[in-house]
């Protein structure tokens, strides 16, 4: 992880989507008002990569990652346990398998490895070799790439992935770093934040309007797989109406510019 710009973090962010009666659905939580970026606000799961993320024995327990470089394969090994670690999820199969580890097997892991994890007493290269796991990190697709402007005290280099939630496993917040959590479709999350009923930071905002265009979970992937990801850095511009951050048309997200004053 050293070729990052000094003081730009390395991040992921996985959103988890489903089919419901609502339409295409995406998993959410609300993060804790302590918590030092995006406090309280309406996010997808994700945290900082990990340098144990690019531990080199994960490659072997990660069969889909064939063609994906080191820093890649961390970013997705980040994904997933960042996905465990916040609601629950966890994107891995059993040695060798096809299926997903189903909800009984999830139970025990979650009671095994979710606290460590999140305690940084373990890594996710001690949790699969302990449990004869492998990563599923080819169910990641990626959505976006995006980094936080200069002029904030905190940079993020942050990559967005798609994966479809299994069905059986339980999303829930952690109810620590997450204080809450909801499926929610993007248009009515995208209403909340503008209604001020929920904190939606601008970043949030794009790739829940990005999302908003696919009808269905399967559809989404195939939207993402499709996509040309364009490394997008927020702009802050003046405007005749105020103060405004602003991405690249070519960015293709429909929209250009959000005013700060509107609180997105």
């Amino acid at each position: 992880m050293t070729d990052k710009p000094r003081g730009l973090l390395p991040a992921s962010t996985v959103l988890l989507v489903r089919d419901a009666e609502a339409g295409l659905e995406v998993f959410m939580v609300q993060r804790h008002h302590q918590i030092d970026f995006a406090s309280g606000a309406l996010v997808f799961p994700g945290g900082k990569v990990d340098a144990r993320d690019a531990d080199q024995a994960i490659r072997a327990t990660s069969p889909g990652a064939a063609g994906l470089d080191d820093v890649e394969l961390a970013f997705r090994v980040a994904a997933v346990r960042e996905a465990f670690e916040e609601c629950g999820v966890l994107l891995a199969r059993p040695r060798g398998g096809q299926a997903l580890v189903d909800a009984a097997r999830l139970e025990t892991l979650d009671s095994r490895w979710r606290v460590p994890l999140v305690k940084n007493d373990a890594t996710m290269a001690e949790l699969v070799a302990a449990e004869d796991l492998d990563i599923a990190v080819e169910l990641l697709v990626p959505f976006a790439h995006w980094i936080t402007p200069p002029m904030m005290p905190k940079r993020f280099d942050t990559k967005f992935y798609v994966a479809i939630a299994p069905s059986d496993h339980l999303a829930l917040h952690d109810g620590e770093e997450s204080v809450n959590s909801v499926w929610i479709t993007p248009a009515e999350a995208i209403a909340d934040g503008r209604a001020k009923r929920r904190t939606v930071i601008f970043p949030t905002l794009m790739q829940l309007v990005k999302l908003e265009r696919s009808t269905s979970a399967a559809g989404a992937l195939a939207d993402a797989r499709a996509d040309t990801i364009l490394t997008v850095t927020p702009e802050l511009v003046d405007t005749p109406d105020g103060q405004a951050l602003r991405i690249p048309a070519e960015a293709g997200y429909g929209i250009t510019q959000v005013l700060i004053k509107d609180g997105l």
